[in-house]
C-alpha cells in the first residue's frame, strides 16, 4: 500500500473537508483497530469542532467507498482499519479486547488446499481467532 488513505479518497471524488481529512490522518496514523468513540477521541484532541456525527457520517462514507474495512470481533463495536493493508488475520484476546495481527504461511498454504480439495480457487478470506492468554505455572 503506498497511497494514503486521504490520496485514496481525492482518488475516488469524495469531498475532503478539513474534518475528514483530520480523521483520515487519525485512520491513516493507528496502529490499532479503532471504534468510532476511539477515532472520535482522538480526532477531537486535533479539532475541538470535530463532532461524533461527523465522525459516523465520514467513517461511513469511507466504508461505502472501499477504503475501511469495518471489523466486528463479537463485542458489539465496529471497529475499522485501511482495506488496502496487507493481508493479515486476527487473534482476539477473549480477556482484554487486544486485537493480534498476525500472518502464518501455513494458514495460509493450508485454506488454498482446503479450497481446491472442495473444487474452488480462493479469492480471499477473513480469519479470527478468539482466544484467553494461557497461565503460565510458576
Amino acid at each position: 500500500m503506498t497511497e494514503t488513505i486521504i490520496a485514496r479518497c481525492e482518488a475516488k471524488g469524495l469531498r475532503m473537508t478539513g474534518q475528514r481529512r483530520i480523521i483520515g490522518q487519525v485512520l491513516q496514523d493507528s496502529a490499532d483497530h479503532p471504534d468510532v468513540e476511539e477515532l472520535y477521541a482522538r480526532a477531537s484532541a486535533l479539532d475541538a469542532g470535530i463532532s461524533i456525527a461527523t465522525v459516523y457520517r465520514t467513517v461511513k462514507l469511507f466504508e461505502e467507498a472501499g477504503i475501511l474495512e469495518r471489523l466486528e470481533f463479537g463485542d458489539g463495536r465496529a471497529r475499522y482499519e485501511d482495506a488496502e493493508r496487507d493481508h493479515h488475520d486476527h487473534l482476539i484476546d477473549m480477556n482484554s479486547g487486544e486485537v493480534i495481527e498476525f500472518v502464518d504461511p501455513e494458514i495460509e498454504a493450508l485454506q488454498e488446499k482446503i479450497a481446491a480439495k472442495l473444487g474452488y480457487t480462493l479469492r480471499g478470506h477473513r480469519l479470527e481467532l478468539y482466544g484467553v492468554p494461557v497461565k503460565k505455572s510458576t
